[in-house]
């Protein structure tokens, strides 16, 4: 599936062959993942945890509890030392808040998901439970905001920064945590 493309970097492939896609691709289902979130408040307060709650509270979870940390573990772990390491010898104190602030972000919205997982859980096991909007809306608008700096200050700036073998260093660290076999 294509993912969206962003300045500097416009290779369709979404896989740790192409890790910056990848990221790109993650934004992508994570939105999607935001937007289920905020159809589910109506749908359980009208219905209930019926057949279609329980699923999408499940499949909800399920994303945010791996897929997510992993896109964090990503970046954290890999795309920001990277380019940390890539300014080395320069003035890198606006790239070091960037990644800081993202990562700090990062911490924030694991906190919100974790409000919003506990309802969720109950859901997904068939029980009722309130999903506050409140807290989905905090959630989502916080992944909206990051996601939007992520696209448009992180991305560009690591597909400019970055070489090949940078890429192919991340793209490997990527599968590994994915348990992913190297191609």
């Amino acid at each position: 599936m294509p993912s969206r493309s962003f300045p500097g970097f416009e290779s369709p492939a979404a896989g740790p062959e192409a890790p910056l896609q990848l990221l790109a691709a993650c934004h992508e289902r994570m939105a999607r993942q935001c937007a289920t979130l905020r159809r589910l408040v109506p749908h359980v307060a009208e219905r209930g945890p019926d057949a279609a709650a329980r699923e999408a509270a499940q499949a909800v979870m399920r994303y945010f509890d791996t897929a997510a940390l992993h896109h964090h573990a990503d970046e954290e772990q890999d795309l920001f030392p990277a380019l940390l390491e890539s300014m080395a010898g320069s003035d890198a104190v606006c790239l070091r808040e960037l990644t800081e602030g993202l990562a700090a972000e990062h911490r924030d919205l694991e906190t919100a998901w974790q409000r919003v997982r506990q309802p969720l859980e109950r859901i997904a096991a068939g029980e009722s439970a309130p999903l506050p909007p409140g807290e989905v809306e905090a959630l989502v608008g916080a992944y909206q905001r990051h996601i939007a700096r992520e696209d448009s200050e992180l991305l560009p700036m690591a597909a400019r920064l970055l070489g090949e073998h940078d890429l192919a260093r991340i793209g490997q660290a990527m599968r590994a945590r994915r348990g992913i076999g190297s191609p």
